[in-house]
């Protein structure tokens, strides 16, 4: 454990994306098998624990702290690895060697390995057996949430400058290979050949788009570039082969579980990129409908029959990076998609449809469709060079994404949560509300909820705001003081709203963030719920 335990101090300390890299690349240099597969994994994301849940954990905890001072000690501390690690002494006074420490494989084996009602005990075990860090890190493995500023990419990256490989090759083998990723490793130090995968419906890094800046059209040909609608759903890598079927999302997570309808409908071998929606295809005649009712059905194991008659799923196709067997990635984009064409064609016409094509002749042209798209559910525009070969990760110049201007609310801060990580001392999650009119008049009713926009000094000054205008408390919230003379106001940017049963406001907003701290401005100047309700209107 101890060479995992240095390690996530050591990214916890290092702020900058070099300094991560090379402190991957030495643990994954330095590492024997299988700690480092195991360590991997758990940057990742992909390693699993099965055993010990937060509840167990908690429950050790209780056997050593007073609930409510463990509760208080959780509100403060805002992660619940770093309160138990704290609170836990194992009733040890000397230090425990660092040769005495047992490694990651061993420990993962053993967790993995016990019976339900061994866990609790062999984990208390474990607890006074480690050191501090060590303890530590192992309780962030077991709640898998280490937030140490690390995303599975960053990791693929430092295996790629520790063995001198491409990452694009990398990431083509990684979800086809199970932790602790033996064979990987020794392919990546030229001790064995390429690992053969067990399945052939892999996943295939992405092309990304840039999105559009100021002057970057101004430097180019319309009449090079060919524009699509950019729709309100997730984008997904449907992949087939030797009879294997798959979805992936976009970060290459398997989903198909979820979506047992889109996969049965592939009739075809190859890899298509296309867009995951809810409602009807353009051939089907029927509405697409909002993320919202895409979120229905996002983050399941397995749906029933109601769920997929209600939310009925379909992909609008994109682009296309393999027909059977065959690499088409380096053909341009107008050859891809006439091939795409052909194959969606003969495909399911209530699953899959093909991307339309956005005719223009110039850029203001475009920006004016951009502004005011046929279907509500449609965020912009993407600009594909005619010529562009599918390459992975996010190049300058072949593809951009042309979003519509976000909304724009002033709303007031109602409640206030502590953040996780490096957060974990702050309030730094905020639920805000509008005015609308209750039983008793003017009232404020919750209409959204945001983490980020602002900047570290704007949150100095929001965790200032919530400590010292607190008028009640719910176990870790904080709800401040809001009323039409006195609070804070927030201006809220989000990328689109839509009707929502499950908010008591009954709207529901994709992607708010803060976009600007309003201390210019009193609550009464806040918007109201009809405001956003028209917004919608204006929608339909």
């Amino acid at each position: 454990m101890k060479p995992f335990a240095t390690l996530l101090d050591r990214l916890l300390l290092t702020p900058s994306r070099n300094g991560k890299l090379t402190l991957l690349s030495d643990y994954f240099r330095d590492t024997p098998d299988p700690d480092r597969g195991y360590g991997l994994a758990a940057l990742a994301g992909t390693l699993d624990l099965r055993g010990i849940k937060p509840a167990l954990l908690k429950e050790l905890a209780l056997e050593k702290l007073d609930p409510v001072l463990f509760q208080y000690s959780y509100d403060y501390v805002g992660d619940l690895a770093e309160t138990i690690s704290l609170i836990w002494d194992g009733g040890r006074k000397e230090r425990v060697a660092d040769t005495d420490q047992p490694r990651l494989g061993a420990v993962i084996h053993a967790m993995n390995s016990l019976g339900r009602t061994q866990t609790l005990g062999a984990v208390r075990d474990l607890l006074d057996h480690l050191d501090h860090s060590s303890r530590f890190a192992f309780l962030k493995l077991a709640t898998g949430s280490l937030r140490i500023g690390v995303s599975a990419r960053l990791a693929k990256q430092a295996l790629a400058e520790m063995s001198g490989r491409d990452v694009t090759e990398i990431e083509t083998l990684w979800h086809g290979l199970q932790p602790p990723y033996e064979d990987l490793f020794a392919w990546l130090e030229g001790r064995s050949e390429k690992p053969v995968l067990a399945t052939p419906a892999i996943f295939h890094s992405v092309m990304l788009a840039n999105p559009v800046e100021e002057g970057d059209l101004d430097k180019l040909d319309p009449a090079d570039y060919a524009a699509e609608w950019k729709w309100d759903g997730i984008r997904v890598q449907m992949s087939s082969f030797g009879g294997t079927r798959k979805l992936y999302s976009r970060s290459g997570d398997d989903i198909s579980g979820a979506f047992p309808d889109v996969i049965d409908a592939i009739n075809f071998e190859g890899v298509v990129d296309g867009e995951l929606l809810v409602g009807g295809t353009s051939r089907s005649n029927s509405a697409t409908r909002t993320f919202s009712d895409l979120q229905q059905r996002l983050n399941r194991k397995s749906v029933n029959s109601r769920m997929i008659s209600d939310y009925p799923a379909f992909v609008r196709a994109y682009d296309l990076l393999f027909v059977g067997d065959v690499d088409v990635r380096g053909e341009t984009y107008l050859n891809r998609r006439e091939r795409l064409a052909h194959l969606i064609e003969s495909s399911s016409h209530e699953r899959f449809d093909l991307s339309p094509l956005v005719a223009f002749d110039s850029w203001l042209q475009l920006d004016h469709l951009r502004l005011d798209p046929p279907e509500p559910v449609i965020e912009g525009v993407m600009i594909k060079r005619k010529d562009s070969v599918y390459q992975a990760g996010r190049l300058k110049g072949p593809w951009f994404k042309w979003k519509r201007d976000p909304f724009n609310i002033d709303a007031v801060m109602m409640y206030a949560q502590r953040g996780h990580g490096k957060r974990s001392s702050y309030y730094s999650d905020f639920t805000f509300g509008v005015w609308t009119q209750g039983e008793e008049g003017e009232e404020l009713v919750p209409v959204g909820k945001a983490y980020f926009g602002f900047t570290d000094a704007e949150l100095e000054v929001l965790d200032k705001f919530v400590r010292e205008n607190t008028v009640e408390r719910f176990g870790p919230v904080r709800a401040v003081r809001a009323e039409p003379g006195f609070g804070f106001v927030l201006e809220v940017a989000f990328e689109g709203i839509n009707r929502s049963s499950r908010h008591k406001s009954g709207v529901a907003m994709r992607f708010p963030r803060i976009s600007r701290l309003r201390m210019d401005k009193l609550p009464r100047d806040a918007d109201r719920l009809s405001t956003l309700t028209a917004m919608i209107g204006g929608k339909d």
